[in-house]
């Protein structure tokens, strides 16, 4: 950051390449939205480049900056779908055989609907400490919440996602049981 608060383009070159397939990620589990996301993220280094001069290291860069795109992220919350799908490049591919991935593909789906179905606080929440997988205290810091409202935050969301999902497995087990 130093070398990009000095005028370094390559250096912001650098923590583009670095860290963009991230931040392009969060934008697009938090969104749902994958050209709204490509938006939050390009903004997001452009607030990096500007910030530069000012940045003093307090946490880590990842935190930093997956502070600034979740802050991006609830600006543009008015535009968030009620149900989203996650880009095919994060669908995780590894499912035994056919029948096997199609039941990980509904499995995936469901548990995607039920988490973009949460409140916006506790899907941000699920999603930066499950899926992100930020420890309370970094979720927190990107947020601006205290960790005892995060954790609430995740206490509820998690208790909302077994009861939607509860049916989840038991379905996919008589479909396997009934073919």
């Amino acid at each position: 950051m130093s070398a990009v608060a000095a005028g370094d383009h390559n250096a912001l070159g650098h923590l583009v390449r670095r860290h963009q397939d991230r931040a392009l990620r969060l934008a697009r589990r938090v969104t749902g939205d994958p050209e709204l996301a490509e938006d939050i993220a390009q903004e997001a280094f452009l607030r990096v480049h500007r910030a530069a001069k000012r940045y003093r290291p307090s946490a880590r860069f990842t935190t930093w900056l997956h502070r600034i795109v979740v802050n991006l992220c609830w600006d543009h919350r008015r535009r968030w779908r009620p149900v989203g799908e996650a880009p095919a490049d994060e669908v995780d591919r590894h499912s035994p055989g056919p029948d096997g991935h199609l039941a990980g593909e509904e499995v995936r789906a469901a548990v995607r609907r039920a988490v973009h179905a949460l409140p916006p606080r506790q899907r941000l929440a699920v999603i930066l400490h499950r899926f992100e997988g930020r420890r309370m205290a970094e979720v927190a810091s990107m947020t601006g919440w205290s960790e005892s409202a995060v954790e609430s935050c995740l206490v509820r969301a998690y208790r909302q996602l077994r009861r939607d999902l509860a049916g989840v497995g038991e379905a996919m087990a008589s479909k396997s049981t009934a073919g």
